[in-house]
């Protein structure tokens, strides 16, 4: 049961935006420091799947369902996307909604403590309306188990009041869709995953994929971009669009101060060059993880904790931001035993691969 008072049920205001409004309120993993940014970053997402680049299999898959639900005139079923950070989630869900004519209502898993913030959430919501929790993964288990009969049957059981006058009642709610967004798939229970009716995993975006992102991009901001320019940048974006579009702002500025301002192949390649992320999007972080874990672990295999303190960094930042790319990429492997750097590493550092008593990297694993 969801205890909640009953103020908190029956006195909330609706939330009704416009379009723009509403993807001004999405959630960002990063979210921009100052007004201006926020503006510039709404800009640059696309208004409709026509200007969505990339994720082909994905959008075909929810155009499907987008026009299956409009000629039985129903619901949409629920939608997981799964994917890293900065690949399109909060966009296609803003998308879905548009698509759909519906509202977009937004939250995120750690915004929801209490079971009476879903439930003042679900209540505001009417039939065909978008309820996107970015982060699902992150929701309290307890607020799990409120959720799976609204998922399912569409229905609310709740408490009013508390100790002798408390009384249940049991809402029933409009039918409704439910898009889930998750960095960590895995970290979903199975009973939560079950009840999406299409999970979906985003993947990186090829480098023609991105250049073409920051053509775009470069267009709503008013910046000349050539075709040289826009791959160099892309080479750099480690897959991901919210990098790549981060990297073109540093780049416009570049160019504008010491270059021609227009962004060019050159310009590119020495604006990037000047904050240390080089041709194949290793910063330097990234250098010091391979160089540390050669030089002082002599290739490893070593735990994450002492790569941690070696570098100075935290270890779930290790883990969660640098590591990724650098497994996608062939420069180290994870292990039973710890982390192991790879011949490309040795090659990226300019070392020579240590091959001791004649084992290779297989043998230093067992």
């Amino acid at each position: 049961m969801v205890e909640v008072k009953k103020s908190a049920l029956f006195t909330l205001p609706r939330m009704r935006f416009d379009y723009r409004e509403r993807v001004v309120m999405s959630a960002n993993f990063f979210p921009p420091t100052d007004p201006v940014s926020a503006l510039m970053d709404v800009s640059l997402r696309p208004p409709a799947f026509s200007e969505f680049v990339g994720q082909e299999k994905v959008k075909e898959r929810l155009l499907l369902m987008l026009e299956a639900a409009r000629q039985r005139k129903d619901v949409l079923a629920h939608v997981l996307l799964s994917g890293p950070p900065g690949l399109g989630k909060t966009t296609l869900a803003n998308l879905i909604a548009q698509a759909a004519g519906t509202q977009l209502h937004t939250t995120s898993g750690p915004q929801i403590e209490k079971a009476g913030d879903l439930a003042g959430i679900l209540t505001n919501i009417q039939k065909g309306d978008i309820l996107f929790i970015d982060e699902i993964h992150r929701l309290h288990p307890a607020i799990e188990e409120y959720l799976y009969p609204a998922m399912e049957d569409y229905r609310l059981d709740i408490i009013i009041d508390s100790g002798p006058s408390a009384r249940s009642i049991q809402i029933n709610l409009p039918r409704f869709t439910l898009v889930g967004a998750t960095t960590r798939s895995g970290m979903l229970t199975a009973p939560l995953r079950s009840r999406f009716g299409l999970a979906n995993r985003l993947d990186y975006y090829t480098r023609e994929e991105l250049a073409q992102i920051i053509e775009r991009s470069a267009g709503l901001l008013d910046v000349p971009i050539e075709h040289s320019g826009a791959l160099e940048i892309a080479a750099r974006s480690r897959g991901t669009p919210r990098v790549a579009n981060a990297l073109l702002r540093w780049v416009r500025d570049y160019a504008q101060v010491r270059g021609s301002g227009t962004i060019d192949g050159p310009a590119a390649d020495q604006a990037l060059a000047m904050i240390e992320i080089d041709a194949q999007g290793l910063d330097e972080m990234d250098i010091r993880l391979l160089e540390v874990l050669i030089y002082k672990f002599h290739g490893g295999p070593v735990g994450l904790n002492s790569i941690a303190v070696a570098v100075g960094e935290d270890a779930a930042t290790i883990e969660e931001v640098h590591e990724p790319y650098l497994i996608m990429q062939g420069f180290l492997m994870r292990s039973p035993r710890g982390r192991i750097a790879l011949p490309l590493a040795y090659e990226k550092i300019g070392a020579t691969p240590p091959l001791p008593d004649g084992k290779d990297i297989q043998g230093r694993l067992l």
